[in-house]
């Protein structure tokens, strides 16, 4: 029952009074849902909406870390390999295919085929075939499920990101993380069920991409840093001691539940569940990015004190970025320990319309390492089969060079791809060692098993042991859900 639906029923001096369904009941209810006793969702009454919920049958995944590459990585230069393209290099391509293709940038009169100077080869006892640019990530093969035929309808980055984010590439909608959190709870009391690390320039998208949309903003990713203050401001003014602060959230608090009583807009016991939570992270958060207690070992593996090696980019961040995003890389395995929800680990930008070569290879190196490290580590602690990872992107690149007008050196690099490109994932009840999907032999259209990112939200949502025509929310007169009206589950990739 919807918030507003209840709270019609039943009024405040009720649920205050009434023993059968009062604070003692409450209390109890806490109890059995920390337990795992009781099934819910999350109601009005609830003191914390996070509190943990039984999914709707027994799934694999506990968490997931979903590692998104804004700005599309090229799929043929990394995961797809299309020996083709080579021997098609400066050609241009039958008017068949590009006749009713919208590019970004592309002049369709003068495209031309471009090659990739990436080398493939098999990796694991599954000998997928993954690029020289990621061969750490390839030591990790046999755990990975690759998926090599997504599709997608956005071709532009922001409605791309809202797509794969959210399940439509419009605004207002709530992204994964937050329909998980909204459907799941979190183990974490101290900590955001649903928390949000950056490095480089940040995606096109913001804030947008990890929205909690319409549902209540309890849900929505907390964008933390991984470094000082997890968030500005979450550390007490000097002389303001903790007593004090209590007394001003307590006081807060009862003014927020007058209004509430007024208006019923359970917006409002989102923000009370805010506070409280901001004021258990105060001493939660620091902890959390302190890594003085991990080994040598540990920050040498995902190269948190390493620079940028001598490479440089224009597009995947300055110096210090290598750093960044390897400790995030290890905070997301920390949060996963104290019981987060779902971590988002965003870097920018892999757009590489141009100069290819160069820009891909600072940022793979910078993704290798730390990215293998987190997988063989969930895997050595033995957290990797309830640990959902994911790599993907909003959409791939094409096959074609870029060839736009303005002075820009042509065909040194792709332009945007709706219509195949790769993501993987691993662990959480994921079958890996295997690929999923077939380009045509130059990666431009989908040519088996195609998984539109509907599937994938359904797929993921399933590993989690939700059905995704189960977990709605009513709003606007009607019912939403993560996969919008399509989305089906694929069965391939379940272990």
């Amino acid at each position: 029952m919807h918030p507003i639906e209840e709270n019609i029923l039943r009024s405040r001096r009720d649920f205050m009074t009434t023993a059968a369904s009062g604070l003692g009941a409450l209390a109890l209810t806490s109890t059995l849902l920390r337990d795992g006793a009781v099934a819910a969702t999350p109601t009005a009454g609830e003191v914390n909406p996070l509190l943990p919920r039984q999914p709707h049958f027994a799934g694999k995944a506990k968490a997931c870390i979903f590692i998104f590459m804004a700005g599309a990585p090229s799929q043929i230069d990394l995961f797809d390999p299309k020996p083709e393209l080579n021997k098609l290099n400066g050609q241009k391509l039958p008017e068949s295919f590009t006749k009713d293709v919208r590019f970004a940038f592309i002049q369709k009169d003068s495209a031309v085929v471009l090659g990739s100077d990436r080398k493939f080869k098999p990796h694991g006892e599954c000998g997928m075939e993954i690029s020289d640019l990621l061969p750490r990530i390839g030591e990790c093969a046999d755990d990975i499920c690759l998926i090599r035929s997504m599709h997608t309808e956005a071709f532009n980055h922001h409605p791309g990101q809202l797509m794969m984010n959210t399940g439509v590439p419009t605004f207002g909608r709530p992204s994964v993380g937050s329909w998980i959190n909204y459907g799941l709870g979190t183990e974490s009391e101290n900590l955001p069920g649903y928390v949000v690390l950056t490095a480089g320039r940040g995606a096109s998208g913001g804030v947008s991409n990890w929205s909690s949309g319409f549902l209540p903003s309890t849900y929505e990713g907390v964008l933390f840093r991984n470094q000082g203050d997890p968030i500005l401001h979450l550390s007490n003014p000097e002389g303001l001691p903790h007593e004090c602060q209590r007394r001003g959230l307590d006081t807060i608090r009862q003014l927020n539940e007058m209004r509430y009583e007024e208006t019923l807009d359970p917006e409002i016991l989102s923000r009370v569940a805010n506070y409280e939570l901001a004021y258990r992270m105060q001493s939660a958060a620091p902890e959390l990015i302190d890594l003085n207690d991990e080994s040598d070992a540990t920050l040498d593996a995902y190269g948190v004190n390493r620079d940028e090696l001598g490479l440089t980019a224009s597009r995947g961040g300055g110096s210090g970025t290598f750093g960044a995003f390897a400790r995030n890389c290890l905070l997301a395995r920390r949060m996963v320990e104290r019981g987060v929800r779902f971590i988002n680990l965003y870097h920018a930008s892999w757009d590489h319309h141009s100069n290819l070569n160069q820009e891909l290879t600072y940022n793979a190196t910078m993704a290798d390492q730390p990215i293998a490290a987190l997988l063989k580590d969930l895997k050595q602690r033995g957290m990797l089969d309830e640990t959902l990872v994911v790599w993907g992107a909003e959409f791939g690149r094409t096959p074609l060079g870029e060839n736009r007008a303005g002075g820009r050196e042509p065909n040194t690099g792709r332009d945007h791809h709706p219509s195949a490109f790769s993501i993987w994932m691993a662990g959480g009840g994921v079958k890996g060692g295997q690929v999923i999907g077939e380009t045509d032999e130059i990666g431009w259209n989908i040519t088996k098993d195609p998984i539109h990112i509907n599937d994938f939200h359904a797929t993921l949502l399933h590993l989690f042991g939700i059905n995704h025509l189960d977990l709605t929310y009513r709003y606007s007169g009607r019912d939403f859900r993560l996969t919008d009206v399509a989305g089906k589950v694929v069965e391939k990739v379940f272990a």
